[in-house]
């Protein structure tokens, strides 16, 4: 449906001339006369069914026994054609929060997601005549988009490649906003913004889905411990043979190292032992 651009008479004319119809029947009919009040009453009547208003930041849709007038977009007082059909569109910029949807992400795992949607009408033809309740098609499609961007992609990535639905939230709201203004712009509508209100793992596997995270941190700062610790105790080592201070063969090197590591690594403080004899 293509939109037509309605150029109306101002209503100010019009309503002038209802006037002066009317006090011409009044006039009229204190004459005497009959037939002529009689057609300027009718007139009048008529004229006053093309009176039409159209707020600020809304449309008004004109058919005419069931054709397509037009379109007027812009605020005031006009006139239209006489016993036109009127439907009003609002042109303001509206939010739609979707309701706590529970999908399963691309590995299975179900999880709660909801969104906000930030959306205006710009084609009011379309809004009208291409889809029936344009709101209530905001509405499902709003929902089976979130749905379809929901399951393409995992809660988490604890593999830190590729993007999860927790930690690339911009991308994600990037592309929800894209896949539905390609599923709206047939009822005219255009989508401003969409992001992600909610996102939570489901209560049967919530408190699973947390040890797993704890569990995942606790590896990544057991690598990074480990990777300190190699380098520290290397250090010692160069330090110690570079300045002279002693002498380390193959067997003492390992004993220094596992007290170094025990030490370094060991989540609580260490006890040292002091050794006053000999290795061997």
């Amino acid at each position: 449906m293509k939109e037509k651009t309605l150029r109306p008479v101002s209503g100010f004319w019009v309503i002038a001339l209802i006037a002066v119809c009317l006090a011409g029947g009044i006039y009229g009919a204190v004459q005497e006369y009959v037939a002529v009040p009689v057609i300027l009453f009718v007139v009048a009547g008529v004229l006053c069914t093309s009176i039409t208003v159209v707020q600020p930041n809304k449309s008004v849709v004109v058919t005419f026994f069931g054709q397509y007038v037009g379109t007027i977009a812009t605020s005031g007082l006009f006139a239209v054609i006489p016993f036109s059909v009127r439907k009003t569109v609002s042109l303001r910029v509206r939010n739609f929060n979707s309701v706590k949807l529970k999908v399963n992400d691309v590995e299975g795992n179900p999880i709660e997601i909801a969104a906000v949607i930030v959306f205006k009408v710009i084609n009011s033809a379309k809004a009208l005549f291409d889809v029936d309740k344009y709101m209530a098609f905001v509405e499902i499609q709003s929902e089976t988009a979130l749905r379809h961007v929901a399951s393409k992609y995992p809660y988490d990535n604890f593999n830190e490649s590729g993007m999860s639905l927790r930690a690339n939230a911009d991308e994600i709201a990037k592309e929800l906003a894209s896949e539905l203004q390609e599923r709206l712009s047939l009822s005219g509508v255009e989508v401003i913004e969409a992001r992600l209100t909610h996102l939570a793992y489901s209560t049967e596997i919530a408190s699973t889905m947390l040890q797993r995270q704890q569990a995942s941190a606790i590896l990544s700062a057991r690598q990074i411990i480990v990777e300190g610790a190699v380098g520290m105790v290397d250090m010692a080592i160069k330090q110690l043979k570079e300045s002279g201070v002693v002498e380390l063969d193959e067997e003492r090197k390992a004993a220094m190292i596992n007290n170094l590591m025990v030490a370094i690594v060991s989540e609580r403080g260490a006890s040292p032992v002091i050794n006053t004899g000999s290795l061997y």
